[in-house]
Parts: C-alpha cells; structure tokens; sequence
C-alpha cells in the first residue's frame, strides 16, 4: 500500500490532513477526500481522492512516498531511472527485482520497496529526499498512537498481523505498520 484513501487511518493520513487545511485526526473520511480531489484538480492532478506517490511529491510530503508492486506513474518512472532500468512508470515484478538488488548492495533491508531510505539512495531524488525527509519518515511522538489501531480491511481482504510481527520492534517509519502487511 503505497496510497491512502477514504477509511484508512493513520501517521500518513495525519499529515496529508495537515498539508490539506483540514482537521488532521488521521481518520481519511469524506472531508478529507472532499479536500483532496479539490487539491488534486487545482494542481493538475488525476481528481480521483486518492493520494499516492505523485500527489505526496506534488503536495510536499516526500516522507510518505513509498513504491512497490502495482505503483504507477511519474515517481515510479523516476525510480527506474535512478536504477537504470526500463522507465515506463510500472512497478512491476522486474522493477522489484531491481530495487532489491539495489537494496542489498546499499546495505538496506531488500524488500523490493521503495521508500525513503532507499529513495534517498538514488541521484534521481537526491533533490526531494534528503537525509531530513527520511528523518521525517519517523513516527512523530504525537503519531505513536496510530500504531495500536487496528488494520483495516483492504479492497475486502481482511488484513490479519502475525503473532511473529506483533512481537517486532515497532516500526519506525510512519508507513511501517502499512509496510507490514505486504512483507
């Protein structure tokens, strides 16, 4: 999951709520979702309510892009570029592959994810994710909170954590509960 729309919770809804001028509960409800699209349509963006990683990078929340399988568009591309493979904006199984391998041989977790810390790696983001920005990636003290949530369900598939996960080290990153479920 590298998105947020209507009914998830969280870090990561928190501070797009901020960025969007509304109350920033962490709750994505129809308030949120109002905000969005009208942002999304005055910067020439896809008017669809749903924020991922080309609206993070637009609206200047470069902590929150996370890519991996099924990701699309202009931040993926920019990926492939910085690894230097095929650049058609699809993260697919080859791109993963790539990202792994990128991973490993920067001494990062090779999960075949992109975020912050990887993306920091890559001359093509050198600009946006600075050593900041992946500071920022931190579950914020005021954002501690959002971890004891339960998970919500995704496109109808109860997500369900592992004993093994819940006994982890919390994570450290504000996508790191959402990050989880795809490990």
């Amino acid at each position: 999951m590298s998105i947020l729309k209507r009914g998830l919770k969280g870090a990561p809804v928190k501070r797009l709520q901020a960025k969007l001028g509304v109350t920033a509960d962490g709750d994505f409800g129809p308030g949120t979702e109002k905000a969005l699209k009208e942002w999304q349509a005055a910067n020439g963006l896809a008017a669809d309510g749903i924020a991922g990683p080309d609206t993070f990078a637009a609206i200047g929340l470069p902590e929150l892009i996370l890519l991996r399988k099924g990701s699309r568009g202009a931040q993926v591309k920019k990926l492939q570029e910085g690894l230097g493979i095929g650049a058609d904006g699809i993260f697919g199984a080859g791109t993963a592959k790539s990202v792994a391998e990128f991973q490993a041989k920067s001494g990062l977790e090779a999960d075949g994810m992109a975020g912050p810390t990887t993306l920091s790696k890559l001359t093509t983001f050198a600009d946006v994710v600075t050593e900041k920005v992946v500071e920022m990636a931190a579950v914020q003290p005021d954002e501690e909170h959002f971890e004891a949530e339960p998970l919500p369900e995704l496109d109808g598939v109860e997500v369900v954590a592992s004993a093994e996960a819940e006994k982890a080290e919390p994570p450290k990153s504000a996508w790191g509960k959402v990050k989880g479920w795809f490990s």
